[in-house]
């Protein structure tokens, strides 16, 4: 309602202001080629603000008599704007493509546009609304900075990511038939750096399930939203989220990939470990700790039907932390099966390296492995 009482007082201002000038200059014959009227004494103009110094002392002579006439006008235009600011916190966006409109928008004839007098004290006025929205957006920024996770959060889209997503709509739908996007821009772009920090600096002590896995839910969620949005200056911010929801799927996967296999993931992280120490890959079983009859005894520990039952644990438990909203458990149990199998393409190979000739095999196969995924998948 505010930017539709602006727009409609500055439409009729038009008019008013234009009139006015072409009055007094052919009233006082303020032309181009007249002689400044030296009668002409106006004490009122810094109370009117400060307006920008004509480039013609006729052009300054109409300014100072319409500062006198419309004294009241430039302070009344703030105090509406005021107004506006404490209505509704984001108003000023709107404040200001009115007022970006009113002066630059295309206008159907030249005594539609601003008059000069009308044009220097809206630019006042624009100067405070852009002072404004930098306000606002500060706020906004800080309070998504300091904003701590919910108490023991179970995952899902955190508070600040829904404010992002709420300001780009609003702002968006309001700046929609607004060719003059700079503001906007820069504000959206200091909005999604504050909020990826906040995303970033995310602490486990507040959460009850795994950090990397709320950070890949929301950096997925915000790159779905920027894609369906496509704004050109958030390019960049679609690129990164898409980017750290990886790399935060990546390191959610390492987390939990060793625990259907903790004891074998343990042992042939030792093996490694003596590799990179020196020890020739056919004297590792003759370690104590990775001789053949140890790792027999941890091969004995993890029988097929015992990992395909560590594995529907593993996928119960994803599927209970995962949010619905996302759908992310396909993506995430697609990227648990490739790392499973690498992990015992991995241990195959160690075996035939460190331990050939034994007759030492994994109770499971490649084939087994596949099928448990994929029965997993299907029952699911």
């Amino acid at each position: 309602v505010s930017e539709q009482v602006l727009g409609q007082v500055l439409r009729e201002l038009r008019p008013l202001c234009a009139s006015e000038q072409r009055f007094l200059q052919e009233f006082f014959q303020l032309g181009c080629n007249s002689v400044e009227l030296q009668e002409v004494k106006v004490s009122t103009v810094a109370s009117a603000g400060p307006l920008s110094s004509p480039a013609h002392p006729w052009q300054e002579g109409t300014a100072q008599l319409l500062s006198e006439i419309f004294s009241c006008l430039e302070p009344e235009l703030r105090a509406f704007l005021d107004i506006c600011n404490k209505v509704q916190p984001l108003g000023c966006l709107q404040v200001l493509v009115t007022l970006s409109d009113s002066m630059f928008g295309p206008w159907g004839s030249s005594s539609a546009a601003p008059s000069s007098f009308l044009r220097t004290l809206l630019g006042n006025v624009l100067l405070l609304a852009k002072s404004s929205v930098n306000k606002c957006i500060g706020t906004l920024c800080k309070e998504v900075e300091e904003a701590k996770a919910p108490s023991r959060m179970r995952g899902g889209v955190l508070p600040c990511v829904s404010r992002f997503q709420e300001f780009v709509a609003f702002s968006e739908e309001v700046f929609r038939t607004s060719r003059r996007r700079g503001e906007l821009d820069k504000a959206q772009l200091r909005l999604a750096s504050s909020v990826f920090s906040s995303i970033n600096s995310l602490s486990s002590a507040n959460l009850r399930v795994n950090t990397d896995m709320v950070m890949m839910e929301n950096f997925h969620h915000i790159h779905n939203f920027l894609c369906q949005k496509n704004i050109p200056c958030l390019e960049g911010k679609k690129r990164e989220a898409k980017q750290r929801s990886r790399e935060h799927m990546e390191k959610f996967v390492s987390t939990y990939l060793g625990q259907p296999l903790e004891g074998l993931s343990h042992f042939f992280e030792g093996v490694k470990a003596r590799l990179a120490q020196g020890v020739k890959e056919e004297e590792v079983s003759f370690q104590l700790a990775y001789s053949k009859q140890e790792l027999r005894k941890v091969i004995e520990k993890y029988p097929g039907k015992e990992v395909r039952r560590a594995l529907e644990t593993l996928y119960r438990k994803i599927h209970k932390h995962l949010s619905p909203e996302e759908n992310l458990l396909p993506v995430v149990w697609q990227a648990m099966e490739r790392e499973f199998i690498q992990q015992y393409r991995e241990f195959e190979g160690l075996i035939q390296r460190c331990y050939a000739g034994s007759g030492i095999a994994l109770d499971f196969t490649m084939e087994d492995l596949l099928s448990y995924f994929n029965s997993i998948t299907v029952s699911n």
